[in-house]
């Protein structure tokens, strides 16, 4: 099995090269209009290097609670600011979104970025009042799963939270370690399984793992590996692949913000 191949998804998606550009054009449109409302706090330093800050999305009105998005991107690339606008469905509900970015491989480690991902659910839940739900996309879908796990967000915070959504997630590490990525990752067989959530004990937050029906198959059996082991609710939406299942957020009514919500 060409294990690289596997877990490549630009190549298997038309016009993929465009997508990086869009998202980044869309968002920064998305920022500038929320700025100019005064619904915005950008770039809140959660941590001491400069990746680890988060963008806040306010609504009209008292937030009716804090919703999280994790981005993805393997770990490797990628920043918060690629997809501000992603807020928009949650934040039409009325609920405030944080995105938080976080620093990268091979600088960190996945174990590094899980807990960077908890200090700023935590830094941003003592900023808003309320339930907090989380999602995530891919890389980011892992670290919003590592977020349901004992242990990993203070008590406190996590029993407010009251959903808890993996989208597309790369739940069992394992085989990342056949890639070529894992020079990167610089995982071993003890530290991919330590951050595989579907191989430990979720705390008792509900979840539902998402992911398109087009993805590559291993990211299918990742979300089906997940939503087993967990015993969780899981969608696979029709027509979506990789990079355009996470569209669903920019739309408050579509089933994937009402089930998030």
């Amino acid at each position: 099995m060409d294990w690289d191949d596997a877990y490549a998804n630009a190549p298997y998606i038309p016009g993929a090269d465009a997508y990086p550009e869009r998202w980044t054009a869309e968002a920064a449109k998305f920022r500038d209009q929320m700025s100019a409302a005064g619904q915005a706090r950008l770039d809140v330093s959660y941590g001491p290097t400069a990746r680890q800050a988060y963008d806040l999305f306010l609504p009209e009105g008292t937030p009716q609670g804090l919703c999280v998005f994790v981005h993805g991107g393997y770990w490797l690339k990628f920043h918060r600011t690629f997809w501000s606008h992603f807020a928009t469905g949650p934040l039409a509900r009325g609920w405030a979104v944080a995105m938080p970015s976080y620093d990268l491989c091979p600088e960190v480690t996945i174990g590094d970025i899980t807990r960077q991902i908890a200090t700023a659910v935590t830094a941003v839940a003592d900023v808003i009042d309320g339930p907090v739900i989380l999602a995530g996309h891919s890389a980011g879908g892992h670290l919003v799963a590592r977020m349901c796990v004992a242990g990993v967000l203070p008590e406190t915070v996590a029993a407010r939270v009251q959903h808890a959504m993996p989208i597309s997630p790369v739940s069992d590490l394992r085989p990342l370690l056949n890639t070529s990525m894992n020079a990167d990752f610089r995982l071993d067989m003890a530290a991919a399984t330590a951050e595989s959530p579907a191989l430990m004990q979720p705390i008792d937050i509900p979840v539902t793992v998402w992911v398109g029906a087009d993805e590559r198959p291993v990211f299918l059996d990742q979300a089906r590996w997940l939503a087993k082991a967990w015993n969780a609710d899981h969608v696979t939406e029709a027509s979506r692949h990789h990079f355009d299942v996470i569209d669903a957020l920019k739309d408050s009514d579509s089933e994937m913000v009402r089930t998030l919500i």
